[in-house]
């Protein structure tokens, strides 16, 4: 008789515990984001760079908090960042670069570019190197947290 009386609370439980995992195996991945993502951000950048100017370009994909490493200087930060750019004169060269490769976190709201920059000035022009650290935005859109480049060579 006990027997009985306990099979019903056996399969309530045997119920409840199939229902936990087959429930825990259909939840989806957190939506994460696309290095294509961060590809054409970064190449969207370079675009306006060409376009418009670098200074321009610049000041609309920097984060709030970015930081610039640039020679010469230390690290310059946030509003600091954005004084500096905003006070270059870009009207007697071109800054195009062309990203190599992307990556992005699990998380899917940060992630990095690096690449092959060209600075055009009258006749000459010189390459180099560059990374950048890309942050997710409220909007869905991505600003650089972090830029640097390194020069290479004079064509």
């Amino acid at each position: 008789m006990k027997l009985e009386r306990n099979i019903p609370v056996f399969a309530l439980l045997l119920i409840m515990t199939l229902s936990f995992f087959s429930c825990d195996e259909r939840k989806e991945p957190p939506q994460q984001s696309s290095t294509h993502e961060i590809l054409n951000a970064d190449i969207s950048f370079s675009d306006m760079s060409r376009q418009i100017g670098m200074k321009k370009a610049f000041l609309q994909y920097i984060d709030n908090e970015g930081v610039l490493l640039r020679p010469g200087h230390l690290p310059l930060v946030g509003a600091e960042a954005i004084d500096f750019l905003s006070q270059l004169s870009d009207t007697a060269y071109t800054l195009t670069w062309q990203p190599m490769k992307a990556e992005i976190s699990k998380s899917g709201d940060l992630g990095f570019t690096y690449g092959v920059y060209t600075l055009s000035i009258k006749d000459s022009v010189y390459k180099g190197t560059y990374v950048s650290i890309w942050k997710k935005q409220n909007d869905g859109s991505w600003k650089f947290v972090l830029d640097s480049g390194n020069e290479g060579i004079h064509n």
